[in-house]
């Protein structure tokens, strides 16, 4: 018998762990299911379970979050779409996972059933969702705008989240309430609105950034909206906190190629919540815009801390917003605090060696 490595064997572990929770949830929901009896599903002891996870909410989180990325990819969708039929096709893939009046209480309906209330039941959660749903609508947004230029669609793509999410409460709550084509329609017609969605060419508090010369070397990471195995070059790179997520669209507003690089101060518990956030809204995109035809941009979440340390972050918080531009393999300028992803896009130059 080969022997595994301690790598090895914590990563079987944690798929063994991941999957006999996924059976107790979706059995018994989240408040009933037992760490005890996940434990012994997995033929590890409740130990073992907290030692790759820190608590039940956090490996409930992580159980969706696996569930969302791994979920089958989508046939590419139609190429050259209006914006109009892109924001349809997205409603439509979202209401098709919603459960109709004629549906069993599925193990899979009552395995997502908890995650708002489980939400919306603490305040170390509440906030960083908030943020992490306006990241969600600046994607859709910025998608949406390649296909109508000339606005700003991000309010369009929180209005329509906005439906969608209700749409899906009502349909836990009360299945066959509202007619699924209605729903669609409603939300492709939110793009004839006047939402009055201005984008300041400053933002209102700015950084500044200061010339920097250091060398690039980040590690490899995932990029959420793909989930392809990337290594971040040159542009600007955002490392930003949970509760500053959303602010990587001064970056972007600015011209700049960006990664958004997320941490937190809770990575055991926030990282999966993270990563199931932005695989719903991949799931759904990948049926409505082809990768293409969507902006340039790579959304990383960080759970390590290794590639915020790569730009020089070394201690993160959920209140974390720094940000660098690479050019050509190196640092050049660096900003921190409110408006640091603008300051590092539009900021000055390299700095110049001592070495000449």
């Amino acid at each position: 018998m080969v022997r595994l490595s301690r790598a090895e064997t914590q990563e079987r572990n944690r798929a063994k762990v991941l999957a006999a929770a996924r059976d107790e949830f979706a059995r018994r929901g989240f408040r009933d299911a037992k760490i005890d009896v996940i434990a012994e599903r997995a033929e590890l002891t409740r130990g073992a379970v907290y030692s790759n996870f820190p608590g039940k909410r956090a490996l409930y989180f992580a159980v969706l979050a696996d569930l969302a990325e791994r979920a089958p990819r989508p046939a590419t969708p139609p190429p050259h779409p209006t914006a109009s039929d892109a924001l349809a096709a997205f409603a439509r893939a979202w209401v098709a996972r919603l459960p109709l009046a004629t549906d069993t209480d599925s193990d899979e309906a009552r395995l997502a059933r908890d995650l708002l209330p489980e939400i919306l039941a603490d305040e170390h959660t509440r906030r960083p969702f908030a943020q992490l749903m306006r990241v969600d609508a600046i994607l859709l947004g910025l998608a949406l705008e390649r296909l109508r230029p000339g606005r700003r669609l991000v309010r369009v793509a929180e209005a329509a989240l906005t439906t969608l999410h209700g749409a899906s409460q009502l349909a836990a709550a009360a299945p066959g309430f509202g007619e699924p084509f209605h729903i669609v329609t409603a939300c492709a017609a939110l793009l004839d609105l006047d939402l009055r969605d201005d984008w300041p060419p400053v933002p209102p508090i700015a950084a500044q950034a200061r010339p920097a010369d250091t060398p690039w070397t980040p590690p490899a990471a995932t990029d959420l909206l793909t989930g392809e195995t990337v290594r971040p070059g040159d542009g600007v790179v955002t490392v930003l906190g949970l509760h500053r997520a959303s602010a990587f669209e001064e970056a972007v507003r600015a011209g700049a190629d960006v990664t958004a690089v997320l941490v937190t101060s809770d990575p055991g518990e926030l990282a999966p919540l993270t990563r199931l956030t932005v695989a719903g809204l991949r799931t759904c995109l990948d049926q409505a815009i082809a990768p293409p035809g969507r902006p340039r941009l790579r959304i990383v979440c960080d759970a390590t801390g290794a590639l915020a340390a790569a730009a020089g972050v070394t201690a993160v918080s959920d209140a974390t917003e720094t940000a660098v531009r690479v050019e050509h393999g190196r640092i050049v300028a660096r900003a921190e605090g409110f408006g640091a992803c603008h300051a590092a896009a539009v900021g000055p130059g390299p700095a110049r060696s001592s070495d000449g």
